[in-house]
Parts: structure tokens; C-alpha cells; sequence
């Protein structure tokens, strides 16, 4: 086996029905694009959800990120925040809803990365929802973000 590419992150797997497993939604989580332009040395073969999205969970982005350096890549991550917040009772459909939102404002961007920064569960008035907090991040070769 190749030793560069030992010690890749985790990827998280899929349920079922294609749906990104919701614990892989948490604080922390990055979440890479499907068909998104990777170094050689990080191809990650792993199943992507619904929306097209694979995650590195933990640890396992630590390791991506330094392979991503040693690649000679950059990772950006961007400052300003995205939150989605869903209501409703069913709160497996509402972080679902909520991580789509996500997804599709950083898909809007160009971006071809997330970082989730903050899952909370709250209530307004006895009725549940779900917010997801995230940054926007972008993996390419070249040192700026020209021509996004």
C-alpha cells in the first residue's frame, strides 16, 4: 500500500436510503463535496450521501488537513458563518433539512467544503428545531482564491 496514503481520516458511512448518517452532523465535522478536486495522495474512496457530500469526522481531519499541506494544497476556511435553523418535531428530519440548507448556500458560493461548527437543539414557543452552524472551506492547489 501506498505510504502516503495510510492514516486517511475516517469517512463516515451512509444509512440506507443514501442520507449522510446523522452522526456524522456534529461540531467539527468537515464535510468534502462529491467529485471535488483532491491531491493524488488523498483520494478518499468512500460512499457520499444524497446530497453529494462525503465527512471527515475528528481526528481523521487533522491528518487530512496535514496531508493536504504536504501536498502542497490549500484548505481554506472562510470567516463569515452559515446557520440554517429548521423546525419541527421530527428532529432527524429537521437536521437533515437544516445540513440541505447548508450544503446548497455552500454549493451557491462555489465552495466545494463545509466545517460544521455547532449543532444545537432549542425550542421557540414548545416547538422543537435544530440549527447547524457552519463555515464555508475550499481545497485547490493554488495559494489564492482567484477566479471564484
Amino acid at each position: 500500500m501506498n505510504p502516503s496514503l495510510m492514516n486517511l481520516p475516517h469517512v463516515s458511512s451512509t444509512n440506507v436510503s443514501g442520507d449522510i448518517a446523522m452522526d456524522a452532523i456534529q461540531a467539527g465535522t468537515v464535510f468534502i463535496a462529491a467529485g471535488a478536486v483532491l491531491p493524488e495522495s488523498l483520494n478518499l474512496e468512500s460512499a457520499t450521501d444524497a446530497n453529494g457530500w462525503k465527512s471527515l469526522e475528528g481526528a481523521g481531519r487533522s491528518a487530512f488537513e496535514q496531508k493536504v499541506r504536504q501536498a502542497g494544497w490549500i484548505f481554506f476556511l472562510m470567516d463569515a458563518e452559515i446557520t440554517a435553523t429548521v423546525y419541527g418535531f421530527d428532529a432527524q428530519k429537521a437536521l437533515r433539512t437544516a445540513f440541505e440548507r447548508i450544503t446548497a448556500s455552500v454549493k451557491s458560493q462555489k465552495w466545494n467544503s463545509l466545517q460544521i461548527t455547532r449543532v444545537e437543539n432549542k425550542s421557540f414557543l414548545k416547538v422543537p428545531c435544530v440549527s447547524i452552524t457552519a463555515h464555508s472551506r475550499h481545497l485547490q492547489e493554488r495559494p489564492s482564491l482567484a477566479g471564484q
